[in-house]
Formats: C-alpha cells, sequence, structure tokens
C-alpha cells in the first residue's frame, strides 16, 4: 500500500531557528497517527507545512502521489487536507450551524440546495454531539465546544486527511471519552493526524505515534514501542509529564 502523503527533507527556518529540520515522514491511508513531543519540538510548524499554513524552506509535500509542496492551503483542502487550529478559528458571531454551513457548501459545487446543505450540516454537528447547539452563536459555546465545532467544520468537509492540533485542549472528561468514539469513527472514512499532549488519548487512539524533538523525529513506532523508548522517556514523557 502506498503513503498517503510523504515528506521528504522537510524544513522551517525562522530566522537563524530551524524548527522543522529535514524531517522524512510518512503516512498511511486510514492511520490514526499522533504527534507528541516538548513545546517548541516543531509540532505545529510541521502540520502547517502540511496542509499549506506556511511554505516550506527546504524539501516537498507529497500527497496521494502528488507534489503539492508550492500548492496553497485552499486547494489542499479541494483535494482533502482538512486542518483544525491550536486555537480555535470559529467565527464567533455566527451560529454553530452556519459555522459548519460554510465548509459543508465548497464541497456542493453543483447545485447547492437548502436541503443538501442542512444536512451535510447536521450530520457533521450530530458526529460531533452538537446537534441541540446548532443555533447557538458560536461565542456563547464552551471553549470545549468550540473545538468540537472546529472538527464538526473540517469533517464538513469530507477529508481524506484530517488534521487535529490539540483537539482535547478543554474538553472535559466524560468529552473526552466521546471524541475518542468520534475519532475512532472518522478513521473508517478518513485518516487522522493528530498533535496531543493528552497521553491517555495517545495511548488508546493511535495506531503509530511519531515523537518530535528540536525539529526533528525523534521516534516513531506503536504506543508500545513509544512507551518504553529510553530517549522519549528523557526527553518527553519523564521530563514534562506526570
Amino acid at each position: 500500500m502506498m503513503p498517503l502523503l510523504t515528506t521528504k527533507g522537510l524544513s522551517r527556518n525562522f530566522g537563524g531557528l530551524r524548527a522543522v529540520d529535514g524531517v522524512d515522514f510518512a503516512l498511511m491511508p486510514g492511520e490514526i497517527r499522533a504527534i507528541i513531543g516538548p513545546n517548541g519540538a516543531g509540532k505545529t510548524t510541521f502540520v502547517s507545512l502540511l496542509s499549506g499554513r506556511i511554505r516550506p524552506s527546504a524539501g516537498m509535500v507529497v500527497f496521494d502521489g502528488a507534489d503539492i509542496t508550492t500548492m496553497p492551503a485552499y486547494r489542499r483542502v479541494r483535494l482533502g487536507v482538512a486542518y483544525t487550529f491550536q486555537i480555535t478559528s470559529v467565527f464567533a458571531n455566527l451560529t454553530a450551524f452556519d459555522n459548519v454551513a460554510l465548509p459543508v457548501q465548497r464541497t456542493l459545487t453543483d447545485g447547492r440546495s437548502k436541503g443538501q446543505v442542512r444536512n451535510g450540516v447536521m450530520a457533521a454537528l450530530e458526529r460531533t454531539g452538537l446537534a441541540d447547539r446548532a443555533g447557538t452563536l458560536a461565542g456563547q459555546l464552551s471553549y470545549g465546544h468550540q473545538r468540537l465545532l472546529e472538527v464538526a467544520m473540517g469533517l464538513a468537509l469530507k477529508p481524506r486527511l484530517l488534521i487535529l492540533d490539540e483537539p482535547t485542549q478543554g474538553l472535559a472528561d466524560s468529552e473526552i471519552d466521546n471524541f475518542i468514539t468520534l475519532v475512532r469513527e472518522i478513521a473508517k472514512d478518513a485518516t487522522v493526524l493528530l498533535i496531543e499532549h493528552n497521553m491517555p488519548v495517545v495511548m488508546q487512539l493511535a495506531d503509530r505515534i511519531t515523537v518530535f524533538n528540536f525539529g526533528k523525529i525523534l521516534a516513531e513506532g506503536t504506543p508500545e514501542q513509544i512507551r518504553a523508548n529510553g530517549q522519549v522517556q528523557d526527553a518527553y514523557l519523564g521530563a514534562t509529564h506526570d
């Protein structure tokens, strides 16, 4: 099976800082992959390069066999790459329904009946547990529900690759359980790449884990392999987490 996404020598410099430093990476179709690492390790910069939010200083990104290194973010979205931000980017003065309607309309290129839009929106809201808040202004939702609304907006794009940056931040414990179920459901139709600091979530969800440190990949493997990796314990698991 061919990888859905690969990077070769991917790098991004900010002045003298190499935030991402020569990364070779491969993501298989249908996989749930977690990216972990200390703060400042380059995780968010890396997924921003994958989604097209920033351009690399060097290297390449290949999605489904096509070189997308210089492709702008909106064109990557059309190819099926959806990205939810570390900081919520919902439209506070629109309802939850209208927030999701915007990406739904992008997917309906041929004739957009109100019924089609409504069905697409409600399906995404139901999957994320927000259907009963469809009429609520996004700015009035709790922070955790705003994060889920972002996931709904990503799902509405019908992505082949859904990139989630700190998706459980702000969620209550009960919501985290539902989120784990949701991601497993999403992975039946799409590949999921998530940056996550909540290690119990990572260990439950991920098929494989990639560990970043100082802009490079320190280790990759199954949750069991990563848990047992001495380098990872020194750099991350032992040092920064209970």
